[in-house]
């Protein structure tokens, strides 16, 4: 039996400002509006090779981290397309074009506090 479907990430409109560079804005069948960059949207990309990167960095250990991160160029999109009607699929000026971001998938990433707290689950800390 298929999951029921969240009616609040169901998108009313969807403009992807490829040419000016601004990102992608999304209005929500709630009246949400949501408003995503390139960059964040490149650091968020939810296919295999990149959840796999993100999960390394989180095991490493603390002060490992890129220590010039602001030397890295700035990503924008060269072009981004429909994937049927429920997703949009991103091709970034670093080469990469393999994620394909639902709409689930992007209300869950929205960055606003009202979003977080709503869609993504509660982070608990473990101790051995």
């Amino acid at each position: 039996m298929p999951l029921p479907i969240d009616s609040r990430k169901k998108p009313a409109s969807v403009k992807v400002h490829v040419t000016t560079g601004e990102g992608v804005e999304i209005t929500w069948s709630d009246g949400h509006a949501s408003r995503y960059d390139f960059p964040y949207l490149r650091d968020h990309c939810p296919c295999a090779t990149c959840r796999d990167e993100r999960e390394k960095k989180e095991q490493e250990k603390p002060g490992t981290a890129d220590p010039f991160p602001m030397y890295k160029p700035r990503v924008t999109a060269k072009s981004a397309s429909a994937v049927g009607n429920y997703a949009i699929q991103i091709q970034f000026s670093d080469g990469h074009a393999t994620g394909i971001y639902s709409f689930d998938c992007l209300r869950e990433i929205c960055p606003c506090e009202a979003c977080t707290r709503e869609f993504r689950p509660a982070v608990t800390e473990t101790t051995a």
